[in-house]
């Protein structure tokens, strides 16, 4: 499916970073590897670079992952691309000063495991900021799965997210306008935790 929607030459969700991640990019240590997990194209990744991160960026489409190798070199700067499903992939334990997860709607059975290795892959100190849609989204059908269990909220990411700070915890309604697959009203949930230092 994701090499499907990425094989065309415009970019599903645009090249501007999530307005999220752009907006909250000041609470991620000012320096140390990020890690992007369900990374996509690479809006996030690239725009991350060229703020001075080292930046990793995970996805289990090749097809994403050459387009996003594209834009970093467009861009006049390099990501390190790592093609894997995030089943198959080891975070890292106490390696990365920030993890970055855009809309990564992972199937309900998956989902916890990889929080769970988010946990203990930042380093003391380190930060997930995450966005993602909240079950609520189904009613406006503006981007997404098509299914609850993959949507997130808050009690799921506090049960799933053990031993995180969080600074910012929110569910709300706002304009996603990121590319042709998310477009208008939607229903999120934006995280940003830390592990204690």
């Amino acid at each position: 499916m994701w090499d499907d929607r990425y094989s065309d030459t415009d970019f599903a969700y645009g090249t501007a970073p999530n307005a999220f991640l752009a907006e909250e990019v000041h609470r991620l240590p000012p320096e140390g590897p990020i890690l992007c997990l369900a990374e996509g194209e690479g809006r996030n990744a690239v725009w991350l670079a060229e703020q001075g991160y080292a930046v990793t960026a995970v996805d289990g489409s090749s097809v994403g992952l050459e387009k996003a190798t594209k834009l970093a070199r467009e861009r006049g700067v390099a990501i390190e691309c790592v093609c894997s499903d995030l089943a198959h992939y080891t975070i890292e334990p106490g390696k990365w000063a920030g993890i970055v997860s855009i809309f990564g709607h992972l199937p309900a059975d998956l989902r916890p495991r990889v929080h769970q290795q988010v946990a203990e892959g930042l380093m003391p100190g380190g930060t997930l900021l995450l966005e993602a849609y909240t079950p609520q989204q189904l009613a406006y059908g503006t981007g997404g799965p098509p299914v609850e269990e993959m949507m997130m909220d808050l009690a799921r990411l506090e049960s799933e997210l053990p031993g995180l700070e969080f600074d910012v915890a929110r569910e709300i309604e706002r304009e996603v306008i990121e590319g042709k697959y998310h477009t208008g009203a939607g229903h999120v949930v934006q995280l940003v935790a830390r592990r204690p230092v």
